[in-house]
């Protein structure tokens, strides 16, 4: 599919073409989470397989100076280097990225990870499921809802 294919796609599906970040280490996951964006108008999906390379993209740091603001992060909390609670935290504390909204998206269902991620201002809380279908549908409830439904916060211009 062209990108004008793909602009177009999203633009009869409704949605914006707004950036989206996935944090995320494991290459099937990427795959699949790849496939089902693609089928539900989820266009402009960044992906980035570690904490550390996680906030370089977001700051914009070497090789990521002219990586695009995230509208929205899909972040999963086990990745190496840093993992993804520290990511999360670092982003929420940071004042040019606190107001993007982070969406875990993780295989943990373990009360202290729920607990933490909202302690931490994730501004939603999914456990991956499992197979292709169940996927789909979930990127595309995220999409439907974060793309088509939410108000996101304007884009700020990079302070550099």
């Amino acid at each position: 599919m062209t990108t004008t294919e793909t602009a177009t796609r999203a633009t009869v599906l409704g949605r914006r073409l707004v950036p989206v970040l996935l944090i995320e280490d494991n290459p099937a996951d990427i795959r699949l989470t790849l496939e089902a964006s693609s089928t539900c108008g989820l266009t402009r999906l960044e992906v980035i397989t570690d904490g550390d390379a996680a906030l370089a993209y977001l700051r914009h740091q070497p090789p990521y100076q002219d990586a695009p603001r995230p509208g929205l992060v899909l972040l999963d909390l086990n990745l190496p280097g840093i993992d993804g609670r520290h990511v999360l935290t670092a982003i929420k504390t940071d004042p040019d990225l606190h107001t993007i909204p982070v969406i875990i998206l993780t295989t943990s269902s373990a009360p202290e990870d729920i607990e933490l991620a909202y302690r931490e201002h994730a501004n939603c809380y999914l456990v991956k499921p499992l197979g292709f279908t169940a996927l789909a549908n979930t990127i595309e409830i995220i999409s439907a809802f974060w793309l088509d439904t939410a108000t996101l916060p304007p884009t700020r211009e990079d302070p550099r």
